[in-house]
C-alpha cells in the first residue's frame, strides 16, 4: 500500500486556515452584537459634563454658566515682546576647528554653549581665549556674531 498524500506540513497548514476562519467569523459576530446599527438619536448623543469630561448623560441646567461674549477670547494669546538682553556677552572658546570653520563659545553669565563660526569672527581664536560677542537666533539654535579677542 501507498503512503497518504498527506504531509505533516500539509495537514498544519490546513489547521491554520480552519483556525484563521474561525477567528474571523467570531470577530464578524462580536462586530455584529455590538454595531451602532439601529440605536435611537439619544443613544448616539455625547454630552460634556462641567469639568470638560465627555459623558452620555445631560448636563444639569442648575449648574449652567453663563459667559459674555466679549469675554471669550478664541486662539492664542500674543507673546509679549522680550525685553531685549545684554547685548554684548562675554565667554570662552570651548572649542574651535579651523579646518572646518566652527566652534563653541561658553558664555560666562549663563554657562550657555554657543556656536560661532569663522565668519563670524573679526579676528583668529583658539581655545581658550576670552572672548565678547553678539547673539542671534539661527537654524539650530543661538549663534555668536561679531566675535573678538579680549585683551
Amino acid at each position: 500500500m501507498g503512503r497518504s498524500q498527506e504531509t505533516f506540513s500539509k495537514k498544519e497548514n490546513e489547521r491554520k486556515k480552519q483556525k484563521k476562519r474561525k477567528d474571523k467569523a467570531e470577530k464578524r459576530e462580536e462586530r455584529k452584537a455590538n454595531s451602532d446599527k439601529g440605536k435611537s438619536f439619544e443613544d448616539m448623543l455625547a454630552y460634556v459634563d462641567e469639568n470638560g469630561n465627555l459623558t452620555n448623560t445631560p448636563p444639569d441646567p442648575k449648574k449652567k454658566k453663563v459667559f459674555k461674549e466679549e469675554d471669550m477670547q478664541i486662539g492664542v494669546f500674543k507673546r509679549a515682546a522680550e525685553e531685549p538682553q545684554d547685548t554684548l556677552r562675554t565667554g570662552i572658546v570651548t572649542f574651535f576647528n579651523e579646518s572646518k570653520g566652527f566652534g563653541f563659545i561658553k558664555d560666562s553669565v549663563n554657562n550657555d554653549s554657543v556656536f560661532v563660526h569663522i565668519n563670524s569672527l573679526k579676528e583668529a581664536v583658539k581655545e581658550n581665549d576670552k572672548v565678547t560677542f553678539n547673539v542671534e537666533s539661527g537654524h539650530k539654535g543661538l549663534n555668536a556674531v561679531n566675535v573678538s579677542l579680549i585683551k
